[in-house]
């Protein structure tokens, strides 16, 4: 259980008092000016566009509930599967299968879902800038609303290129110019480059779940390294750059504990360890919700032996990714194999995507649901957004990327390999085995989407799923948001 309120859920708090007192007692633009040139009224500010991090149904949320950004990222890759069970289950029309066969439409409400959602988000970070602008406060906390409307246009860019970019709130959905990615990309760079510095630099207590300066230069990270597909060239240095922000900080390290059991700090469970996890999703299972990816992979029996209500027997993952792991690996123990309490037995093999057995693949423990429970629908285990062992690694592809020392490379992953409980690396380090190790590393936590295109893996065919045209490292512009906005012209192929 957690024993702080979280500054998110604290923000949140005040925002809705915030609105409702603006509501009812705000009525000129310089008493509003000067509400918001205050804590309370910058915590105000910031607490609507914060919220829209968290997981919620509908494809809202960073991660924790269905069709949300997560699976967007996840259920189309060869680290997560969700098939149709011999009993029907997980059937839902399909989508399910379209997402790992790379088989999804423009209609798919998945899709569109998440799509409004990042819209809502970008219009509520709009608001906040110009609500803090307007009233002059401070600027690390108008740096914040910044680089938090400059995440959700860089999730935009990445899952849909070209898209409706706008920065103020005074135009019709009808009329939101459709722009080029490279140009939102260039965008993006600027207001990243101009406010990350301006960002504050407190770890952990208030900024806990907040963009701080070292969270600022991890989002860098993820812009620079996936650079080259939004822009054509490869910016290796400025991925190096900002790793190199983070790792000079001596703010940061490997932690050892991997899982929570005892509502102690960890990289994984109820509170996220500020030594490791550069950026949390706060979740509390009664006031924050919510986080169904632990419930969501667990068989109905095996959840109920554990903490008293079913699990939903969905989410599971193919045996060759799950060999990818050395028998010798502490993070091989995260994925569920075999006899279970409960007496349920998971199968190694999957043996279809569209009828397989009630237990058949190996389930993942890495979210394991914390109290304090609501039902079976959510659990308060926080979600890690970046951390240091993607950086880590991020920097070591930059490093070979750019033709840099193979052994300056090969020493940051064996960092990530050690803790692990391996050994150094033998041999070259290859691009090849970076890719490898982030997917052993990072499993389940939202990246492998962006690690196949960038690697040039997610096209091909693996497992039950068939080789698949280049469309589809775009997703569809949905169909609604056409019918909205008829200047909007769709990705090629759909």
């Amino acid at each position: 259980m957690k024993y702080i309120l979280s500054s998110v859920s604290a923000l949140l708090l005040l925002g809705i008092m915030g609105c409702t007192d603006l509501e009812e007692g705000i009525y000129g633009q310089q008493v509003a000016d000067d509400f918001y040139a205050t804590p309370i009224g910058v915590n105000a500010a910031l607490a609507d566009v914060y919220a829209e991090i968290r997981g919620d149904w509908n494809g809202k949320g960073i991660a924790g509930a269905d069709r949300g950004w997560f699976d967007l990222n996840e259920s189309c890759t060869d680290e997560m599967m969700i098939p149709t069970r011999e009993d029907g289950a997980w059937e839902d029309n399909g989508i399910w299968r379209a997402m790992y066969t790379h088989t999804w439409t423009g209609s798919q409400e998945f899709i569109g879902n998440t799509w409004n959602w990042l819209y809502r988000a970008v219009f509520k970070g709009n608001l906040a800038v110009e609500l803090l602008e307007g009233a002059g406060a401070d600027p690390a906390q108008i740096a914040e609303a910044r680089v938090l409307r400059a995440y959700f246009y860089y999730m935009l860019m990445d899952g849909w290129g070209d898209v409706p970019f706008y920065t103020q709130n005074n135009v019709t959905v009808d009329q939101i110019p459709q722009t080029d990615r490279a140009e939102i990309y260039d965008w993006v760079v600027s207001e990243l480059e101009t406010y990350v510095p301006q960002l504050d630099e407190t770890i952990g207590g208030k900024f806990y779940g907040r963009f701080n300066k070292w969270a600022g230069y991890a989002l860098m990270s993820k812009v620079f390294i996936n650079s080259e597909e939004y822009s054509g060239v490869g910016e290796w240095q400025k991925v190096i750059n900002a790793c190199d922000a983070i790792i000079g900080s001596n703010n940061f390290s490997l932690v050892q504990t991997m899982y929570d059991e005892a509502g102690e700090e960890a990289i994984f469970g109820d509170r996220l360890s500020d030594e490791e996890v550069i950026l949390s999703m706060f979740v509390d299972g009664q006031v924050a919700p919510r986080n169904i990816i632990g419930i969501r992979t667990l068989h109905g029996p095996h959840s109920t032996a554990l903490f008293g209500f079913g699990g939903w027997n969905g989410s599971t993952v193919h045996q060759d990714f799950y060999l990818k792991y050395d028998e010798d690996d502490k993070r091989r123990e995260q994925w569920l194999v075999g006899l279970q309490p409960g007496d349920v037995t998971y199968n190694l093999t999957i043996s279809s995507l569209t009828s397989a057995g009630i237990t058949d693949g190996v389930r993942s423990s890495k979210y394991f649901p914390v109290p304090p429970f609501d039902g079976n629908s959510s659990t308060s285990n926080d979600f890690p957004i970046f951390r240091y062992a993607d950086i880590l690694l991020t920097k070591a592809e930059a490093i070979l990327r750019s033709g840099g020392s193979e052994s300056d490379a090969r020493a940051l992953v064996d960092e990530v390999r050690n803790r692990a409980g391996l050994d150094d690396f033998a041999g070259t380090m290859t691009l090849e085995e970076i890719y490898d190790e982030r997917g052993r590393e990072l499993c389940w936590e939202g990246h492998r989407r962006q690690d196949m295109i960038r690697f040039g893996t997610f096209l091909q065919a693996h497992d039950f799923k068939p080789v698949s045209d280049a469309k589809y490292k775009l997703f569809p512009i949905p169909a609604v948001a056409i019918a909205n906005n008829p200047t909007l012209t769709q990705n090629d192929g759909y």
